[in-house]
Protein backbone atom coordinates (compact mmCIF):
# COMPACT_ATOMS: atom_id res chain seq x y z
CA UNK A 1 0.00 0.00 0.00
CA UNK A 2 2.66 2.59 0.91
CA UNK A 3 4.83 1.98 -2.58
CA UNK A 4 1.58 2.20 -4.28
CA UNK A 5 0.19 5.38 -2.71
CA UNK A 6 3.76 7.05 -3.24
CA UNK A 7 3.83 5.95 -6.76
CA UNK A 8 0.45 7.41 -7.36
CA UNK A 9 0.89 10.87 -5.79
CA UNK A 10 4.07 11.13 -8.01
CA UNK A 11 2.03 10.01 -11.11
CA UNK A 12 0.02 12.95 -10.16
CA UNK A 13 2.60 15.02 -9.55
CA UNK A 14 3.80 15.05 -13.10
CA UNK A 15 -0.29 16.40 -14.56
CA UNK A 16 -0.45 20.07 -15.30
CA UNK A 17 -3.89 19.42 -13.89
CA UNK A 18 -2.75 18.53 -10.42
CA UNK A 19 -2.75 21.73 -7.71
CA UNK A 20 -0.54 21.22 -4.89
CA UNK A 21 -0.94 23.34 -1.66
CA UNK A 22 1.76 22.31 1.18
CA UNK A 23 1.48 23.55 5.01
CA UNK A 24 4.45 23.46 7.39
CA UNK A 25 3.70 24.19 11.17
CA UNK A 26 6.90 24.60 13.01
CA UNK A 27 5.99 23.96 16.84
CA UNK A 28 7.51 25.18 20.08
CA UNK A 29 9.87 21.67 20.79
CA UNK A 30 11.86 22.16 17.34
CA UNK A 31 9.76 19.56 15.83
CA UNK A 32 7.18 20.62 12.65
CA UNK A 33 4.33 19.05 11.03
CA UNK A 34 4.15 19.20 7.57
CA UNK A 35 0.60 18.26 5.15
CA UNK A 36 0.87 18.28 1.35
CA UNK A 37 -2.75 18.54 -0.16
CA UNK A 38 -3.12 17.70 -4.22
CA UNK A 39 -6.50 18.42 -5.69
CA UNK A 40 -7.18 15.94 -8.33
CA UNK A 41 -10.61 17.04 -9.12
CA UNK A 42 -9.93 18.74 -12.34
CA UNK A 43 -7.88 15.53 -13.26
CA UNK A 44 -11.03 13.65 -12.25
CA UNK A 45 -13.60 15.69 -14.48
CA UNK A 46 -10.83 15.25 -17.68
CA UNK A 47 -10.73 11.78 -16.99
CA UNK A 48 -15.00 11.14 -16.70
CA UNK A 49 -14.86 12.68 -19.77
CA UNK A 50 -12.45 11.45 -22.34
CA UNK A 51 -11.59 8.25 -20.41
CA UNK A 52 -13.85 4.88 -20.54
CA UNK A 53 -15.27 3.77 -17.29
CA UNK A 54 -13.45 0.15 -17.84
CA UNK A 55 -9.83 1.95 -18.10
CA UNK A 56 -10.10 4.62 -15.72
CA UNK A 57 -11.38 2.26 -12.98
CA UNK A 58 -8.53 0.20 -14.24
CA UNK A 59 -5.73 2.94 -13.73
CA UNK A 60 -6.90 4.37 -10.72
CA UNK A 61 -8.69 2.02 -8.34
CA UNK A 62 -6.01 1.85 -5.92
CA UNK A 63 -7.60 5.85 -5.29
CA UNK A 64 -10.50 4.21 -3.57
CA UNK A 65 -8.78 2.21 -1.21
CA UNK A 66 -7.06 5.11 0.26
CA UNK A 67 -8.48 5.86 3.42
CA UNK A 68 -11.02 9.00 3.41
CA UNK A 69 -9.69 9.92 7.54
CA UNK A 70 -6.30 10.07 8.69
CA UNK A 71 -4.24 6.68 9.09
CA UNK A 72 -0.77 5.91 9.18
CA UNK A 73 1.45 4.06 6.62
CA UNK A 74 2.09 1.63 9.74
CA UNK A 75 -2.04 1.14 10.06
CA UNK A 76 -2.54 0.44 6.41
CA UNK A 77 0.55 -1.98 5.89
CA UNK A 78 -0.67 -4.03 8.66
CA UNK A 79 -4.59 -4.27 7.73
CA UNK A 80 -3.44 -5.77 3.95
CA UNK A 81 -0.71 -8.07 5.68
CA UNK A 82 2.26 -6.35 3.51
CA UNK A 83 4.29 -4.87 6.72
CA UNK A 84 7.59 -6.39 6.04
CA UNK A 85 10.15 -4.81 8.52
CA UNK A 86 10.66 -5.44 12.13
CA UNK A 87 13.03 -2.38 12.43
CA UNK A 88 11.72 -0.30 15.26
CA UNK A 89 13.04 2.62 14.10
CA UNK A 90 11.46 2.56 10.71
CA UNK A 91 8.29 1.15 12.41
CA UNK A 92 8.62 4.46 14.48
CA UNK A 93 8.47 6.35 11.22
CA UNK A 94 5.69 4.66 9.23
CA UNK A 95 3.77 5.48 12.28
CA UNK A 96 4.21 9.33 12.03
CA UNK A 97 3.44 9.70 8.15
CA UNK A 98 -0.54 9.59 7.25
CA UNK A 99 -2.36 9.51 4.46
CA UNK A 100 -6.15 10.34 3.13
CA UNK A 101 -8.65 11.13 0.08
CA UNK A 102 -11.31 13.63 0.11
CA UNK A 103 -14.50 13.12 -2.02
CA UNK A 104 -17.42 14.71 -3.01
CA UNK A 105 -20.48 13.39 -4.06
CA UNK A 106 -18.36 9.85 -3.77
CA UNK A 107 -15.82 11.23 -6.77
CA UNK A 108 -12.78 12.11 -5.33
CA UNK A 109 -11.09 14.92 -5.17
CA UNK A 110 -8.52 15.93 -3.18
CA UNK A 111 -5.29 13.32 -1.66
CA UNK A 112 -3.15 14.38 1.14
CA UNK A 113 0.03 13.19 3.19
CA UNK A 114 0.74 14.38 6.58
CA UNK A 115 4.05 14.13 8.39
CA UNK A 116 3.29 14.38 11.68
CA UNK A 117 5.22 16.22 14.42
CA UNK A 118 8.85 15.34 12.82
CA UNK A 119 11.92 16.21 14.15
CA UNK A 120 15.27 16.63 12.05
CA UNK A 121 16.23 13.61 12.67
CA UNK A 122 12.45 12.01 11.67
CA UNK A 123 12.67 13.90 8.53
CA UNK A 124 16.06 12.30 7.50
CA UNK A 125 15.23 8.73 8.44
CA UNK A 126 12.03 9.22 6.55
CA UNK A 127 13.98 10.22 3.67
CA UNK A 128 15.79 7.04 4.36
CA UNK A 129 14.05 4.22 5.44
CA UNK A 130 13.13 2.74 2.12
CA UNK A 131 15.32 4.51 -0.18
CA UNK A 132 13.73 2.06 -3.13
CA UNK A 133 10.51 4.65 -2.43
CA UNK A 134 11.73 7.83 -2.15
CA UNK A 135 8.83 10.40 -0.23
CA UNK A 136 7.36 12.69 -2.89
CA UNK A 137 7.27 15.79 0.08
CA UNK A 138 8.11 19.83 -0.18
CA UNK A 139 12.00 19.75 0.09
CA UNK A 140 11.34 22.81 2.95
CA UNK A 141 10.80 20.07 5.50
CA UNK A 142 14.64 19.95 5.09
CA UNK A 143 15.01 23.53 6.45
CA UNK A 144 16.39 23.63 9.73
CA UNK A 145 14.18 24.50 12.62
CA UNK A 146 15.85 24.46 16.47
CA UNK A 147 12.42 25.97 17.98
CA UNK A 148 13.38 29.49 17.90
CA UNK A 149 14.98 30.49 14.50
CA UNK A 150 13.94 28.48 11.10
CA UNK A 151 16.95 28.58 9.00
CA UNK A 152 16.28 28.46 4.93
CA UNK A 153 18.18 27.23 2.41
CA UNK A 154 16.87 28.22 -0.80
CA UNK A 155 18.08 25.20 -2.60
CA UNK A 156 14.73 23.61 -1.02
CA UNK A 157 12.76 25.91 -3.08
CA UNK A 158 12.23 23.11 -5.64
CA UNK A 159 11.02 19.70 -6.66
CA UNK A 160 14.37 17.39 -6.72
CA UNK A 161 12.65 14.44 -3.95
CA UNK A 162 9.78 14.23 -7.16
CA UNK A 163 11.94 14.31 -10.11
CA UNK A 164 14.36 11.77 -7.77
CA UNK A 165 11.77 9.94 -7.54
CA UNK A 166 10.19 9.47 -10.92
CA UNK A 167 13.82 9.17 -12.20
CA UNK A 168 14.92 6.21 -10.25
CA UNK A 169 11.94 3.57 -10.45
CA UNK A 170 11.88 1.16 -8.34
CA UNK A 171 11.08 -2.05 -10.68
CA UNK A 172 10.74 -2.66 -14.22
CA UNK A 173 6.77 -2.54 -13.62
CA UNK A 174 7.38 1.01 -12.83
CA UNK A 175 8.97 1.79 -16.19
CA UNK A 176 6.22 4.19 -17.22
CA UNK A 177 7.28 6.78 -14.64
CA UNK A 178 10.83 6.95 -15.36
CA UNK A 179 9.85 8.14 -19.59
CA UNK A 180 6.92 10.75 -18.15
CA UNK A 181 8.03 14.40 -19.22
CA UNK A 182 10.17 16.26 -16.35
CA UNK A 183 9.98 19.34 -18.33
CA UNK A 184 6.21 19.40 -17.05
CA UNK A 185 7.79 20.18 -13.80
CA UNK A 186 7.93 23.78 -14.37
CA UNK A 187 4.34 24.07 -15.16
CA UNK A 188 3.95 22.49 -12.12
CA UNK A 189 5.80 24.98 -10.07
CA UNK A 190 3.19 27.26 -10.95
CA UNK A 191 0.27 25.43 -9.17
CA UNK A 192 2.65 24.56 -6.09
CA UNK A 193 2.22 26.65 -2.72
CA UNK A 194 3.98 26.06 0.85
CA UNK A 195 2.71 28.10 3.76
CA UNK A 196 5.15 28.03 6.77
CA UNK A 197 3.03 28.61 10.16
CA UNK A 198 4.53 29.08 13.06
CA UNK A 199 3.43 28.34 17.02
CA UNK A 200 4.96 31.30 18.03
CA UNK A 201 4.99 34.93 17.03
CA UNK A 202 8.08 35.98 14.98
CA UNK A 203 10.60 38.22 16.32
CA UNK A 204 12.12 39.32 13.13
CA UNK A 205 13.60 38.08 9.88
CA UNK A 206 16.94 38.07 7.99
CA UNK A 207 17.95 37.55 5.14
CA UNK A 208 19.06 38.71 1.42
CA UNK A 209 16.32 37.11 -0.31
CA UNK A 210 13.02 40.09 -0.84
CA UNK A 211 10.30 37.86 -2.19
CA UNK A 212 11.32 35.55 0.65
CA UNK A 213 10.69 38.21 3.41
CA UNK A 214 7.27 39.56 1.72
CA UNK A 215 6.41 36.13 1.98
CA UNK A 216 6.71 35.54 5.64
CA UNK A 217 4.85 39.04 6.23
CA UNK A 218 2.16 38.92 4.09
Amino acid sequence: MKKKFFLLIISLLILQSCSINSEIVYHKDAASTSIMNIDVKELMNQMKATTPDSLRKKDFGEMDKIPTEWKSIYELEKEEGKLKTDNPDSIRIMKKIFVKSTKEDNELTNFSIKLDHFTQDDYKAANNFNKKDKLPIDQNVFNVWDGKTLTIDTKNFNLNNITQAIKKPSNKDEDDLQGASLGMMSMLLKNMQTTLKFEKKIKSISGKHDEGRQGFLR
